[in-house]
Order: C-alpha cells, then sequence, then structure tokens
C-alpha cells in the first residue's frame, strides 16, 4: 500500500489543465483535475454520459449551465451534483492560485 496526497505532485507551470484518473471500477471513475486560470473553450459545452459529482478542494471556479447565464462560484470545500447530459463549461478558474477538483463520474440508476 501507498499513500498519495492530492495535493502532491503539482507541475509548477501549468500549459493545460492537468486530468489524472485515481480509481476506476465498473461503474465509476474518479479524477483529479488541476487548473490554473484554465476555463472550457469559447462555445463548448460538457454533455457528459455519466452524472458528476465534483469537489473543489483549492483555488476558485466559476461554472455556468447552458440556458442559465448565471455563475456558480465554487470555494474550496463546495461540492456540486451535475445529472448526466446536463450541458455545462468551466467559465473561469483562478489565475491567482492553483484550483484543484475531484470529480467522480458514475453511472445514476
Amino acid at each position: 500500500m501507498e499513500v498519495t496526497n492530492l495535493f502532491a505532485n503539482i507541475p509548477t507551470e501549468l500549459k493545460q489543465e492537468v486530468v489524472e484518473e485515481i480509481l476506476c471500477g465498473r461503474a465509476f471513475r474518479m479524477e483529479r483535475i488541476v487548473s490554473n486560470g484554465h476555463c472550457s473553450e469559447k462555445g463548448f459545452w460538457y454533455d457528459q454520459e455519466e452524472d458528476e459529482l465534483v469537489f473543489l478542494l483549492s483555488g476558485e471556479a466559476r461554472l455556468q449551465f447552458e440556458h442559465d447565464y448565471a455563475l456558480l462560484t465554487l470555494k474550496p470545500g463546495d461540492y456540486l451534483h451535475i445529472p448526466a447530459h446536463q450541458k455545462h463549461r468551466v467559465e473561469w478558474t483562478s489565475p491567482y492560485e492553483t484550483t484543484i477538483w475531484l470529480a467522480l463520474f458514475f453511472f445514476n440508476k
């Protein structure tokens, strides 16, 4: 057994958002996502087959959902359930600090 830390091994310069699979099972996948000023490309919307439960561990982010102009701000400790096929995008992540997400993707019956 080896202990791993979600805040370890963060690159000092993030040219791209880092997505790392932590664990995968028959009906779920867990990822660590590291952002630093990264956001979704203009016009891009996530439309996922699975539900997503996202936890914001550090930093700050703003999400937008299709047909809703209001931005949802996430701060450390916040979490959000995003149902499958709920179109959404990452509008902004803090460029001043590393934003670390923990995302659990799963199929809801």
